[in-house]
Parts: C-alpha cells; sequence; structure tokens
C-alpha cells in the first residue's frame, strides 16, 4: 500500500496590504534561500512582508524589503533584515516572470509565507496596481459579504 505523503502547510505570514493594493494574477510557489540566522526568527513568525516586492538581477529573482528579525543569540554572525534573499525558482518560471514584468507592466510582490514540510516557501504573484475607485468597490464588496454572514446567521 503506498500513501501520498502528506506535507503539512504552516502559516508564518501573509501580506493583507497587497491583496487590497493589487488585483492579483498568477500565481507562483518559490523557495526562499536563508542564511543560518534567519531560520529560527522565520520560524517564531518574526517575518514582514508588508512593503516587499520581487526584483531580477542577472537572471534571478530577488524578495526586496522583506524584514527577518534579528535572531538575538546568534551573536556576532547574525544578518541584516532587510538585505536581499535569493528566490528558488526554476528557469520557465523565472522567465515567464520576468517577461510579464518588462512587457506586459505587472509588479511581482510576495503574498505570504510558510513552511511547507521542513522548506521556507514563498508565495509570489503577478499584480496589476488598483485605482481608488477598484478599492472603493472591494471594500463595498467585503461589506456586503459580512452583511449577508450576519443575516444568514440571524435566521439561523
Amino acid at each position: 500500500m503506498n500513501e501520498a505523503k502528506k506535507t503539512t502547510v504552516k502559516p508564518i505570514t501573509e501580506n493583507k496590504k497587497a491583496r487590497f493594493d493589487y488585483s492579483i494574477g498568477e500565481t507562483f510557489e518559490a523557495g526562499i534561500e536563508l542564511s543560518g540566522s534567519e531560520v529560527k526568527p522565520v520560524r517564531r513568525g518574526d517575518v514582514q512582508l508588508k512593503d516587499s516586492y520581487i526584483a531580477f538581477k542577472n537572471g534571478q529573482a530577488y524578495l526586496q524589503n522583506a524584514h527577518i528579525s534579528v535572531y538575538k543569540a546568534s551573536s556576532y554572525m547574525n544578518h541584516e533584515p532587510e538585505r536581499l534573499r535569493r528566490l528558488l525558482l526554476n528557469k520557465t518560471e523565472l522567465s515567464k516572470i520576468e517577461r510579464a514584468i518588462h512587457e506586459k507592466g505587472f509588479t511581482c510582490v510576495p503574498l505570504r509565507m510558510y513552511f511547507k514540510g521542513n522548506w521556507a516557501k514563498v508565495e509570489i504573484a503577478l499584480v496589476k496596481g488598483k485605482k481608488a475607485a477598484d478599492k472603493r468597490e472591494s471594500i463595498k464588496g467585503r461589506d456586503a459579504d459580512r452583511e449577508l454572514a450576519q443575516a444568514k446567521r440571524k435566521f439561523r
């Protein structure tokens, strides 16, 4: 009997601001290259993705402005909190994302960070910026959904 291995997904952090500011297109799962002193703060959830984005240099994707807190017990071998972190994607995904950014005017931002098994992963997405009217529509839709859920609970 061969049973498929179940990989547990443990959420670390989510970039809620990105879902509000951008309309989300295609998403990708990328591994992230962490230094030794970064792993413990990531496991604790001391990560901020709020103003971070994906930049390309020399054909590689890097996570910029993501803040991973300093691990105090790491002594002098600590990391820089907002250093560039390389994302691990295959060549076809890299070229697809880079082409969409340069030709179609998309932006690439991280949506969430999580552990899949023992590996730290980042969900990244190709996004377009929302206008102020679009943001108001999102708020109206969210309020309508909330009112509908309240009405359903009231009549049960």
